[in-house]
């Protein structure tokens, strides 16, 4: 991320510090740091000294690399343990509703389920009859693919998932339970950035999901879009999945190697 301009440098610097900082674990020394943040090295170690004094550097033995400090890692964790995902995602479902007009889930998974946690509803008939607390298998929906696909990032992953919670129950005919297909449809959900669900759950209904990580190695929770098939094309689905993707990346960050 490029230096800002705006009178704000030495939040700016420390900032760029921080960053450079947390992309090793054995930590940098003022020359590598001055190399990597393009800083000069007076301010440099005027600004790792106030970090410093903060705890959110460090620096464990004198003329040593410099280091993520204690008091950096206990407020993101801190931050972690207090999270709040229902209201921190809610106002991106509101947005996604008003935006595309349809009802608008957020869920999580527990064990081989996906549980809901908010919904948003469409101002239009046909309501979904989902709530707020419900499951589903998580395998069957685009909201339970989403969050599959990083949680289980590979094949392998997925044949032990699969052994653990099968055999995977079927509820429509169009529902995925070969742990083989499952596979697949996963590599493709992380390759594209989005799931999809078409009729796998409910007659009738069409789905999109997308991730939401929050800065974590897994997805903290999905969000996903379901209308009836008939307010649901595959010429809409194509326009509205990627679209809802950069929604959720506006606010949260794009899904890791979408």
């Amino acid at each position: 991320m490029p230096p800002v301009r705006d009178g704000h440098e030495s939040v700016d610097r420390a900032l760029r510090v921080i960053e450079q900082l947390g992309t090793s674990g054995s930590g940098y020394t003022l020359e590598e740091l001055a190399a990597a943040t393009a800083i000069p090295k007076t301010t440099l170690h005027r600004t790792l000294a106030a970090l410093k004094a903060r705890g959110f550097a460090a620096q464990p033995r004198a003329g040593g690399p410099y280091t993520l400090g204690p008091q950096l890692l206990a407020v993101a964790f801190g931050f972690h343990e207090r999270l709040d995902v229902r209201g921190l995602v809610h106002p991106l479902l509101v947005r996604a509703r008003d935006d595309f007009g349809e009802t608008v889930h957020m869920g999580v998974l527990d064990g081989p389920d996906v549980v809901y946690l908010d919904k948003v509803e469409s101002l239009k008939p046909l309501k979904m009859t989902s709530v707020i607390g419900g499951r589903n298998p998580a395998h069957a929906t685009a909201l339970g693919k989403a969050l599959l696909a990083w949680t289980l990032p590979d094949d392998a992953a997925v044949a032990v998932w699969a052994q653990a919670n099968g055999p995977l129950p079927a509820r429509t005919a169009n529902t995925i339970v070969d742990p083989d297909e499952l596979a697949k449809a996963l590599a493709q959900v992380r390759q594209r950035g989005w799931a999809s669900e078409f009729e796998e759950s409910e007659p009738g209904v069409r789905c999109l999901a997308v991730p939401v990580f929050l800065g974590r190695a897994q997805p903290a929770a999905a969000i996903s879009l379901a209308a009836p098939k008939e307010r649901l094309s595959d010429r809409q689905a194509r326009e509205v999945a990627p679209a809802l993707r950069a929604i959720a990346a506006e606010a949260f960050g794009a899904p890791p190697g979408a």
